[in-house]
């Protein structure tokens, strides 16, 4: 790859690009057969690699919990299906990690020898290396728009606690019509957009004790874990 390439890189609010692949679950055709999901799209360096496998491991174990979230998992990488497919059956038969063994990876791997969808999202970056795929994270909602994008070099192992986390604060933000402040997980309070001043905002809600204003910029309210995630997840 010339390391002079102006890379192409998909931003929040754009449509996904599309594509057509092949993967260890059959042809996929993305992100059109997801719509009416939210949908992860993650890259990672090669198949027979260390950190990778961990993280595919995590992923595996968790895809249920995802799935609760109506979000799907799709992998990616710039090796073969063969390699791919070798890969997971390793895994499945040899890897024992952190207490998980005997992992099936039932997502799809897509195959992208030739990079094109790698270079479509922008996952190849020279300064990384050109031949290896860096650890993207695209988020993709039931529309099929990207939502979140996260880049990891080569050497980081992926934080799954806070994909989970950006999801289901997504998906909240989403159903309430709120905000959500740092470090924020289901039953802490959430951010009221500004209505131009506090005392409008107050004004404009039913239930003006259950907010709390700290300026007129910032406020939040209560929103009880036990109403986000039954909103959320499925049951």
């Amino acid at each position: 790859m010339d390391e002079n390439q102006i890379i192409a890189m998909p931003r929040i609010g754009e449509a996904a690009p599309e594509f057509k692949a092949v993967t260890t679950q059959g042809e996929i055709n993305f992100p059109s057969e997801y719509k009416g999901s939210w949908a992860i799209l993650f890259s990672h360096p090669a198949d027979f690699t260390p950190v990778c496998t961990s993280e595919f491991m995590t992923f595996a174990s968790l895809e249920s919990k995802f799935a609760e979230a109506n979000c799907k998992l799709v992998g990616l990488s710039v090796d073969g299906l063969y390699s791919h497919i070798a890969w997971l059956r390793t895994i499945k038969e040899k890897i024992e990690y952190k207490g998980m063994k005997d992992v099936e990876v039932k997502f799809p791997l897509i195959e992208d020898i030739t990079m094109e969808v790698a270079k479509k999202y922008g996952m190849m970056m020279p300064g990384e290396s050109s031949t290896k795929a860096v650890r993207a994270v695209f988020f993709v909602d039931p529309k099929g728009i990207i939502r979140a994008i996260i880049y990891y070099p080569l050497s980081l192992g992926r934080n799954f606690d806070e994909l989970y986390r950006a999801l289901i604060a997504m998906q909240t933000a989403d159903a309430f019509s709120i905000a959500t402040p740092a470090d924020w997980r289901p039953g802490d309070d959430v951010i009221v957009p500004p209505a131009g001043s506090c005392g409008v905002a107050k004004d404009r809600m039913e239930n003006k004790e259950e907010m709390k204003c700290y300026d007129w910029f910032f406020c939040t309210k209560k929103l009880s874990e036990e109403t986000v995630l039954s909103t959320i997840l499925k049951k």
